[in-house]
């Protein structure tokens, strides 16, 4: 069984780490390969860190559209390569084929996006700020910067950060999840194929303890992370107590609003996209499921339908729309927040425990699962499932469901489905989330705006993508210049 290397100074090296953990396909429990996981990968960090700071030198000084010239030709080679790549999402995170697809997609897009920044890094000039004095403003690399990548978009979410920090200037390394490494190094395979200085881009394995190498390297100067919000939160206290830039992405418990002028045939089957795609493992995934005013049942009816129709099983296979859980440990927890939610008073109207899927039955399923009427002030209501379960409530009113939507200390989506452009306006100026959206049932930033996020979904102040990428990898400089007369020299 192979064991991953590491990408360091632009050669494929072995961990300095001989313990590893199994990458297994969660669809069937195959090992695919084999990771280093231990206490010296902290060593292959150090290395990989020296490398990014000898490059570092190197690169910070080349002009920027010289920077961003290797990007043009990375953007080619993705899309050359997405469906081999797409492929093994599949393979080692569980969603369907054309999730795995439409997610490289969006990791080409901030790559393209990247490209533009010798236009979005330009900066103000004021002459005569005072008598004879200019004052301007440039913008240069933080220096070595750092990812530490989550496993449900292993293809897209380093591209949140990889361009960006790269075309302004910085070094970068890459941790990505123990649990989904080989979607990058397939990706590595294509950047070693750039014209990049040797160790300016780096891959290294490992858990925690390279983790928190990286936050206590005093050369790593930026760290950017998504996960959970108890990771989230430890990344930034860390991180940012030994004097790093960090931009860390936490988690979510989004709520969706359905009013009654909705189209109930489109919103259900849009909403069903949502709460089900990538089997709910998704920071955008929609989960509390607000309906107003639907006192005859019609919009749960068309919920349930849609969720009943999803078809669930191994993400290669044609027509599966819901692949697995990553790993059987969250599945049993899965399970166990629906018998709490059941508990607190609630009732299933669609359960999807024990599912077995022919020809996979030791993967790690559930199908969709509704559970009704659950209780607003319960614990289900505010956790994070991070599953294939939706969690269906009503209201009488708009107002009385945005003070749920706002009693959630989550902040990263909220939606809103109506036919009233009132509506609308109302919502998106008093839902307290990052990414609102209107008749959209994923509000997922393309990557000219930042992937934004509120409360406890998000801990720093600029998100990844767009120009908020650009001025999280650059640090201001102001210049401010006199030339008086008397000092110039007369020829």
């Amino acid at each position: 069984m192979e064991i991953l290397k590491n990408y360091i100074k632009g050669r494929w090296i072995e961990s300095k780490e001989k313990e590893t953990i199994d990458v297994i396909n969660p669809a069937n429990q195959e090992v695919l390969a084999r990771v280093p996981f231990g206490v010296k990968t902290a060593s292959d960090i150090e290395d990989a860190v020296a490398a990014a700071s000898e490059a570092l030198n190197e690169w910070r000084h080349m002009p920027v559209m010289r920077r961003v010239q290797p990007l043009y030709k990375l953007k080619l080679l993705l899309e050359a390569h997405t469906e081999e790549i797409a492929r093994l999402i599949t393979l080692e995170c569980g969603k369907s084929y054309a999730e795995s697809v439409a997610e490289m997609q969006r990791g080409i897009e901030n790559v393209e996006t990247a490209c533009a920044t010798p236009t979005l890094m330009q900066s103000e000039f004021s002459e005569n700020i005072a008598s004879g004095i200019d004052e301007f403003m440039i913008r240069q690399p933080v220096g070595v910067s750092a990812c530490i990548s989550p496993f449900n978009f292993p293809g897209m979410i380093p591209f949140w950060f990889l361009p960006y920090a790269i075309a302004c200037g910085n070094s970068f390394i890459l941790k990505p999840s123990e649990k989904v490494p080989l979607t990058m190094m397939k990706v590595f395979e294509l950047i070693d194929k750039l014209d990049l200085p040797k160790g300016l881009v780096n891959l290294v394995h490992g858990g925690k303890e390279s983790v928190d190498a990286l936050l206590d390297h005093r050369e790593v100067r930026a760290i950017s992370f998504v996960g959970s919000t108890s990771v989230a939160r430890y990344i930034y206290q860390r991180g940012a107590a030994n004097g790093k830039r960090v931009q860390a992405q936490g988690g979510a418990k989004n709520p969706v609003i359905i009013m009654p002028d909705a189209d109930i045939e489109m919103t259900a089957k849009i909403i069903a996209d949502s709460v089900y795609g990538c089997a709910g493992q998704r920071c955008l995934a929609a989960s509390n499921i607000i309906t107003v005013g639907d006192t005859k049942g019609f919009v749960k009816e068309a919920l349930l339908e849609a969720a009943k129709n999803k078809v669930t099983g191994f993400g290669l296979d044609e027509g599966v729309e819901m692949g697995p859980l990553i790993t059987p440990e969250s599945k049993a927890r899965i399970e166990q927040l629906i018998e709490k939610g059941l508990a607190e008073g609630a009732s299933l109207l669609l359960d999807g425990r024990g599912a077995s899927i022919s020809g996979y039955e030791k993967g790690n399923f559930i199908k969709p699962t509704i559970l009704e009427n659950v209780a607003p002030d319960g614990e289900l209501i505010k956790t994070e499932i991070f599953g294939p379960v939706m969690s269906l409530l009503t209201m009488e009113s708009l107002d009385q469901a945005i003070e749920v939507v706002n009693g959630n200390n989550y902040g990263n989506m909220a939606c809103l489905f109506t036919s009233s452009g009132l509506n609308a306006r109302t919502f998106r100026n008093r839902a307290k989330a990052g990414n609102i959206g209107i008749n959209i049932g994923v509000a997922a930033p393309m990557a000219q705006f930042p992937f934004s996020g509120w409360n406890d979904s998000f801990f720093g102040d600029l998100h990844g993508q767009g120009r908020h990428a650009i001025e999280f990898f650059t640090q201001t400089k102001v210049v401010i210049e006199r030339w008086p007369k008397e000092w110039t020299r007369k020829f």
